[in-house]
């Protein structure tokens, strides 16, 4: 994306090839053709080449922050606030349900949201909300994937943290990811700063799921921006 308006969603991963420097090459020519300033790498720990200190020193990938990657059984236990309303989203509330959630990660929805709403039309995420009366607070999504049910992007606006909503977000996609025969979820979040906390992680802790690995965003910054 290389207009990214918050500098987060150039990313590489999922890979299915192996790591070396012919995939690292293919990456950046990408991204210097498409004019991106920077994009991240996501690598999980198992998939590191042997000489990935050289390739990061050759391409100029620094080390950033940590994500947490959780697994767990979806048979978890459902934390559903009192006074809340939590259900999927149905096609006339999309748009709202995308803006929530971006608002909600404080990046702007006016350049972002539509992603969103259009990856949930075309089926390719199920979207869930939480209502406080008769507003929009919280969003998510899920993605089933190989038999796998992703939990993504749970975010709550910040006037209404602290209520539950991304508690009820996981319980409610847990029960979805049953339904359609999945045992299996997986999620990730960011690691907090020595000392700090990650109510996001805590509360995919809470609800069962286990760490499998810490995962570095590893930083390439375009040299010719």
């Amino acid at each position: 994306m290389a207009n990214d308006p918050v500098n987060y969603w150039s990313k590489a991963l999922g890979f299915f090839r192996p790591i070396d420097r012919a995939a690292i090459v293919e990456m950046v020519d990408f991204y210097l053709a498409q004019g991106t300033p920077s994009a991240t790498i996501q690598i999980a720990p198992e998939l590191f080449p042997p000489d990935w200190d050289l390739l990061c020193a050759e391409f100029g990938l620094t080390a950033g922050s940590s994500w947490v990657k959780l697994s767990g059984s979806s048979d978890v236990a459902g934390e559903y606030p009192h006074g809340l309303r939590v259900e999927a989203v149905g096609p006339e509330d999309l748009d709202e349900w995308a803006d929530t959630v971006f608002r909600g990660f404080g990046m702007p929805p006016e350049h972002l949201a539509s992603l969103a709403a259009e990856s949930a039309r075309r089926g390719f995420i199920q979207p869930f909300g939480v209502w406080a009366d008769q507003s929009l607070i919280a969003g998510a999504s899920l993605a089933i994937v190989g038999g796998v049910g992703a939990l993504l992007g749970a975010a709550t606006l910040p006037e209404h943290r602290g209520r539950g909503a991304q508690r009820a977000l996981i319980a409610i996609r847990a029960e979805a990811a049953r339904r359609a025969g999945i045992d299996r979820l997986i999620a990730e979040t960011g690691r907090p700063a020595p000392g700090g906390t990650n109510q996001s992680l805590d509360n995919l802790l809470r609800a069962g799921l286990s760490p499998l690995y810490d995962r570095v965003n590893w930083i390439w910054n375009n040299p010719q921006v």
